[in-house]
């Protein structure tokens, strides 16, 4: 069976995710952080909802929420980042995965629509 890419980033991304959760709740930061850890996680949810999508259609429906989800994830980083609750190298790396994850899901609805729909 072929590997799917951004199946395992996004579960890769999660774990990052959590991860930063938790020390964000260590540094009592509550409230950006659950938000973080709640559209963070749910871009791999919903790339798992695509993989056993019904349709085309329902698979591209899936891969967008996956992709408005990862857009507030961004935002959520960024807002940590500017208001000084992450360092630049957590920062950095974040934003580095989750442009990534925006790529590539993307290419994948863009080639789906061009192809199937």
């Amino acid at each position: 069976m072929k590997d799917n890419v951004i199946q395992q980033m996004t579960f890769d991304f999660s774990l990052k995710i959590i991860y930063l959760y938790k020390q964000l709740q260590e540094n009592k930061e509550f409230v950006l952080s659950k938000q973080l850890l709640r559209s963070g996680t749910s871009i791999g949810a919903n790339v798992e909802e695509a993989i056993a999508a019904q349709s085309k259609k329902d698979f591209v429906a899936k891969l967008s929420i996956a992709c408005k989800e990862a857009r507030e994830t961004k935002y959520w980083l960024k807002l940590l980042h500017q208001s000084n609750m992450t360092n630049n190298i957590i920062y950095d790396e974040h934003l580095k995965m989750i442009e990534s994850v925006l790529n590539i899901l993307t290419k994948i609805i863009k080639t789906t629509k061009e192809n199937h729909l």
